[in-house]
């Protein structure tokens, strides 16, 4: 167990004394400034590691319940007209404040049957032929997408080998790429290999402060390089998979800041001021003639790496 696991069963514990306090009584005074101390000491300075133990942490904000709190009227739509229906992503249409919007997330579960519904957020193909046959509705009646990216990685399965998965991925990066409407991606917690690749083709992305964005998972880098798992904080270092990295690198756009701890329950203000960054952002690119779109969406993909 690491430093950050056990100063947050520490912070549990003492969160859950402090409620049985009485907030006139000098203990809870106590206990409350021993609370924040502790916060403080645990995340500030967090390493990459400790960064990927917060964005897998099953008390962290999941998109279903993000995209209930950020827009409003979403109805979900099902389907790939071929196969099934995904459960794994959340899609539909929906306002943000006065523009209708498609909205196409990754959705992991919040307790073990919702996780195995969902197939803890790992998409088949019939998902990424979902959010594709709706992107493709969205550019029809000039609709903004908005992508929530959380997953480990697209499903491995024999069955959704099978079923193309490597092809549906492929799709979804080719026509993203030349979508006629503004793509804004929000990378919420982990996006992991082609699974999240194929939500984040867009002209703009966001990525919460202690999220992760990569090619493969540590451990998965781990037993690539190292032929173990037991390195997996040193590939986290390695990898630069973190906001701040990703930032300075310019694969992302812009830092979502989370109070101390990483986002779970998003405050008023909070969901105030990202609402707000997405429709500034969704104005700025929706006045953007459909040529200059695609282009500077292209260009922006042939600059990583430069």
């Amino acid at each position: 167990m690491s430093k950050l696991e056990e100063n947050q069963i520490k912070i549990q514990d003492l969160e859950q004394e402090i409620l049985s306090l009485d907030p006139a009584s000098e203990d809870f005074k106590k206990k409350t400034k021993e609370l924040n101390k502790l916060k403080k000491e645990t995340f500030t300075n967090l390493s990459h590691w400790d960064r990927v133990l917060i964005a897998r942490s099953e008390s962290r904000l999941k998109a279903p319940a993000l995209v209930n709190k950020l827009f409003d009227n979403f109805i979900e739509l099902h389907g790939d007209q071929l196969f099934a229906d995904d459960q794994s992503i959340l899609a539909g249409i929906a306002m943000l404040g006065d523009t209708p919007v498609t909205v196409l997330a990754q959705a992991k579960g919040t307790n073990l049957n919702e996780s195995l519904k969902r197939n803890f957020g790992m998409t088949s193909p019939e998902g990424f032929r979902k959010t594709l046959r709706l992107a493709h509705e969205a550019e029809k009646f000039n609709r903004p997408i908005i992508t929530i990216v959380d997953t480990s990685g697209a499903y491995p399965g024999k069955g959704a080998e099978e079923r193309g998965q490597s092809r549906a991925i492929a799709e979804n990066l080719m026509e993203f790429s030349k979508l006629r409407v503004p793509v804004i991606a929000i990378v919420l917690s982990e996006g992991g290999s082609g699974g999240a690749l194929a939500l984040t083709v867009s002209d703009y992305i966001f990525m919460f402060e202690n999220a992760i964005y990569s090619v493969l998972s540590p451990e998965g880098f781990s037993s690539i390089l190292f032929k173990n798992t037991k390195t997996a904080e040193e590939s986290a270092e390695i990898m630069k998979l973190t906001s701040h990295d990703l930032l300075d690198m310019k694969i992302i756009d812009e830092i979502v800041k989370e109070p101390l701890g990483g986002i779970k329950v998003p405050t008023d203000s909070f969901l105030k001021d990202l609402k707000s960054k997405l429709i500034k952002k969704i104005d700025e690119l929706m006045k953007e003639s459909k040529d200059n779109l695609i282009e500077n969406r292209y260009n922006k993909f042939r600059k990583i790496g430069l």
